[in-house]
Formats: structure tokens, C-alpha cells, sequence
């Protein structure tokens, strides 16, 4: 039985009440889930509140999926839109996270934590990459940085995004395209990382 196949037979159980196969389908998919919302808010706290929404919106929508696309589609449009949700509610009442960056008479630091191990110079230069990376996508728009996600770290195509997102085609692609340029301009200060030419 397909992935896709198997699923469908949890959620009609589910819609029929049957709390063991939602419980399963939340299993199921509970870390890839939450790998999403992470790399959306890269805040651990942040992305099991978004997850924890998701699954709560979810069960109580579960009567209402078509089966029209698959669980992951859906289950990634609910993400998006409690990660927004999210967003909106922290401008209505801004703080001060303890992993914001702080100003020196160097300019912006992050917060670091030192490790007990010793990292070898082709790690650091990846973390570092990583980081830099995480930063630029941190600065864009909500929905350019969970088309981002969506593609380059979830691998969803250009149709599955649209149908997650209930967008056109063709504003998925405008959208990647002007993501992809706007992190560019801010990882050109960065080109030695990243071999920009």
C-alpha cells in the first residue's frame, strides 16, 4: 500500500472518531512537522507551539479533508498558517528573545553558547554558512521564507507549494524568484562563504 494510500485508510478512521488513527497520523508526521516549523522560526519553543496548534486545528478539521491532496499538503498549509498566525499575534506584543542578537561597538553579535567539543575548521565554515543562511531567511517575508522552506529544505515541488499555500503557480514561482534574489543580496557581504560571483 502507497504512503498516500495508507494514510487515507487513517483518515477515514479518524473522521469516523477513531482516536488511535489520528494518534498515528500525528506520529506519523509529528518530526517532519516540526523540522518544518523549526527552520520557519528557528526557535525551538516557537516551533513546538506552531506544531502543537497545527495538530490541535487539525484534529478538529479532520471531518472537513477531502483527501483531494495529500495529508502532508494540508498538514503544511495548516503549519504555514499557524506560523503566521504566530507572527501576527508577536507584533500585536513584541519582546526580546534571548536569542536575539546584541549591539557592541563591533556591530550586531549573536548570542553564542560555547561547545565542549573541539570543531574542526570545515564544520565551523559550515555552520557558519548555515547560519548565515538561516539569518537571511529569517529577514524575509513570511510567505517568501515558507516557500523557501517548503522547497529547498522540505522538497516540495512547485504544484505541491501552490496547493499548500493556495496560491497560483505562477505567484509560487514569482515569490521563490524574488526570495532567491533578496537572499542573495544579503549573503553577497558573505561570498567567500558561499562562492558568489
Amino acid at each position: 500500500m502507497t504512503q498516500f494510500a495508507d494514510d487515507l485508510v487513517l483518515i477515514e478512521r479518524a473522521q469516523k472518531g477513531d482516536r488511535d488513527a489520528l494518534d498515528q497520523l500525528i506520529r506519523k508526521y509529528e518530526k517532519r512537522a516540526y523540522q518544518y516549523a523549526y527552520r520557519l522560526t528557528s526557535n525551538a519553543e516557537e516551533a513546538s507551539d506552531v506544531v502543537g496548534d497545527a495538530f490541535v486545528r487539525i484534529h478538529a478539521a479532520m471531518k472537513n479533508f477531502k483527501g483531494n491532496s495529500a495529508f502532508t499538503t494540508w498538514m503544511y498549509r495548516i503549519l504555514t498558517n499557524c506560523f503566521l498566525d504566530l507572527r501576527k499575534r508577536e507584533r500585536s506584543r513584541p519582546t526580546q528573545s534571548l536569542e536575539a542578537t546584541l549591539q557592541t561597538e563591533d556591530g550586531l553579535v549573536e548570542r553564542q553558547f560555547e561547545s565542549d567539543e573541539p570543531t574542526p575548521d570545515e564544520v565551523a565554515e559550515r555552520n557558519q554558512r548555515e547560519a548565515t543562511i538561516e539569518r537571511a531567511v529569517a529577514v524575509l517575508p513570511e510567505y517568501q521564507r515558507a516557500m523557501v522552506t517548503l522547497y529547498h529544505a522540505e522538497n516540495l515541488s512547485y504544484e505541491e507549494i501552490a496547493e499548500a499555500l493556495d496560491l497560483p503557480i505562477g505567484t509560487v514561482k514569482s515569490r521563490l524568484n524574488r526570495a532567491r534574489l533578496s537572499l542573495r543580496e544579503h549573503l553577497v557581504k558573505d561570498e567567500e562563504l558561499f562562492n558568489l560571483g
